[in-house]
């Protein structure tokens, strides 16, 4: 009989609004969800329904208006500012559309910087491992701009592994990517969390990458709604 794995994240009853002027703009409306651990989850919906939002959330790099959410059986609204950053650092990691490499330092240097630091020892060693991991031992020792917009997202995707997190949330990781080189992107997260065991939640308008997920959350209007990857619409 297989067991359950448990779950890595839960959020319950998540309100985020903001206040403009004398309006009040509702970004997500009572949302809860539970992700299993080693799981791949895709975060769907048009823009401005707050994907982008869910996934900050999770990530303690923004905080809910209300609601509760746990990380690796963590509260994160028990945690401060430094202690959100040193959950990051220890079990999340965290892809963005925009590379945000620093261009200064080459693929290695970049990809290192989390264990650095961190002050963990052999941090370049450990970074060489998961470039080769994801492709790029021969490019490591390239600065960004040397690199290809494929490349660079694959030393973002090192960077974002490289403390072995329990949890990768990546936001639009694809979204600046040609067909052939997002695809290979697909290929590369998948089998990092097969492989790895580093449960995904991803953010995406390519819904053919949802489609590969075991499960679609589809935000409309800050309401959250589950559906079936293979019922998505093309």
């Amino acid at each position: 009989m297989t067991s359950t794995p448990p779950n890595l994240i839960e959020a319950d009853g998540l309100f985020m609004q903001y206040t403009i002027g004398e309006r009040t703009v509702h970004v997500l409306r009572d949302v809860s969800l539970c992700i299993a651990q080693g799981s791949r989850v895709a975060i769907a919906g048009p823009s401005g329904s707050g994907k982008t939002s869910l996934l900050l959330l999770l990530s303690g790099l923004e905080r809910p208006s209300s609601g509760q959410i746990r990380v690796d059986g963590v509260d994160l609204g028990g945690l401060n500012a430094d202690g959100l950053a040193d959950l990051r650092r220890d079990r999340i990691g965290i892809v963005f559309q925009s590379f945000h490499l620093l261009p200064s330092l080459s693929a290695l240097d970049n990809a290192a910087l989390p264990l650095q630091m961190a002050g963990q020892p052999h941090a370049r060693e450990a970074a060489a491992e998961m470039l080769h991991t994801v492709g790029l031992a021969d490019r490591m020792h390239h600065r960004p701009s040397q690199l290809s917009g494929g490349e660079q997202q694959r030393v973002a995707i090192a960077r974002a592994l490289v403390h072995r997190p329990r949890l990768l949330l990546a936001d639009e990781p694809t979204g600046n990517l040609d067909d052939s080189t997002a695809e290979s992107v697909r290929d590369l997260l998948f089998g990092l969390n097969r492989d790895f065991g580093t449960t995904l939640v991803l953010v995406t308008h390519d819904m053919d990458f949802a489609a590969r997920c075991d499960r679609v959350l589809r935000l409309h209007e800050g309401r959250l709604h589950e559906e079936r990857p293979h019922a998505l619409p093309a």
